[in-house]
Order: structure tokens, then C-alpha cells, then sequence
């Protein structure tokens, strides 16, 4: 099929973007079975090197004490766009990870070149991090894709996806 070394290099790449496709819709899979839930989920894209993430994270008045006065809501954060770089540090500087309620992931592409990278999750377009989206019962009730998150907001409309919907 292929001849030579340009070959074994061209199939080293189709071999490693098959496992990536591969890890990518167990990821979605996984995810899209936590939202089909009864409770209230928040997915949240978002990368250490990110600016507007970096100010979301403050150990203060960020995403920890968030998580923290909303116990009864599932939060998924991915970590995307992230040239490979490990999350960890700076979320535990943010007060983040050891909360019941959080579960944190790393989308297995790193890249972060426009023409490579994650572009889209769930059939959704991720355009811009930090992005956040809010479901309930399988449902999108509400999505931040323009950048930082103000908490008061995305408090609103968490209340907002509790309360009984007209079906």
C-alpha cells in the first residue's frame, strides 16, 4: 500500500489519527451519557494557557467555590486546545478537583493550530474557550460561547434549568 520510510510515516499518521477519532467519541460518548441525566450539567471548555480561563480560575471568587455552593449540579470541565500541556497544576491552584460534583477530563487532541485543532464536541460548535454549556435531561438549555463566564449569570440560568419545564 505504502513504499518505504515515506510510508511507514504515512501510515504512523493515519495509525495515530484513527486513535484520536477513536478517543474522541469516547469522550463525546461518556459526556453525552452524563448530560442525558435527571440533574442539571454544565460542560465547560477551557485551557491553562487561556487568558479569560486563567481569570476564571481565581482561588477566591472563580469556578471552586462555584462548584462548591452547587453541589446538586454536575460539572464536566474539558480540557481542550492544551498543546499537551497537563491541566492539573493549575486547577488544583484554583481550589479545583477534589469536589464530588466535578469531573475533569482532558480532550485527547491537543492541538491548538485553527486547521487541526477540536472544532466542535456533541455536534456543537466550539468556536472560542472558555466556552460553557448548561443541559438538562439530555437537553442544551443554555451556552456561553463567547469567552469568560460571568457567575451570577450562569447561576440564573442553572436555576433557570432546574425549575419544571413545559414538555
Amino acid at each position: 500500500m505504502f513504499g518505504g520510510m515515506r510510508g511507514w510515516i504515512l501510515a504512523g499518521i493515519f495509525a495515530v489519527g484513527t486513535l484520536l477519532r477513536a478517543a474522541d467519541v469516547s469522550l463525546e460518548k461518556e459526556v453525552s451519557e452524563i448530560i442525558a441525566g435527571p440533574q442539571v450539567t454544565v460542560v465547560h471548555f477551557w485551557a491553562p494557557w487561556c487568558p479569560n480561563c486563567r481569570a476564571e480560575m481565581s482561588p477566591t471568587d472563580g469556578w471552586a467555590g462555584f462548584v462548591e455552593t452547587n453541589p446538586e449540579v454536575k460539572f464536566v470541565f474539558i480540557n481542550i486546545w492544551h498543546k499537551g500541556g497537563d491541566p492539573r497544576p493549575k486547577l488544583a491552584a484554583a481550589g479545583l478537583g477534589r469536589q464530588p460534583n466535578l469531573l475533569l477530563r482532558t480532550h485527547p487532541n491537543p492541538s491548538r493550530l485553527a486547521a487541526d485543532r477540536v472544532n466542535s464536541f456533541l455536534g456543537l460548535p466550539v468556536t472560542w474557550i472558555p466556552t460553557t454549556w448548561i443541559y438538562r435531561e439530555g437537553r442544551l438549555c443554555a451556552a456561553f460561547n463567547y469567552g469568560e463566564i460571568r457567575f451570577p449569570v450562569l447561576q440564573q440560568m442553572i436555576d433557570d434549568a432546574r425549575n419544571k419545564w413545559d414538555r
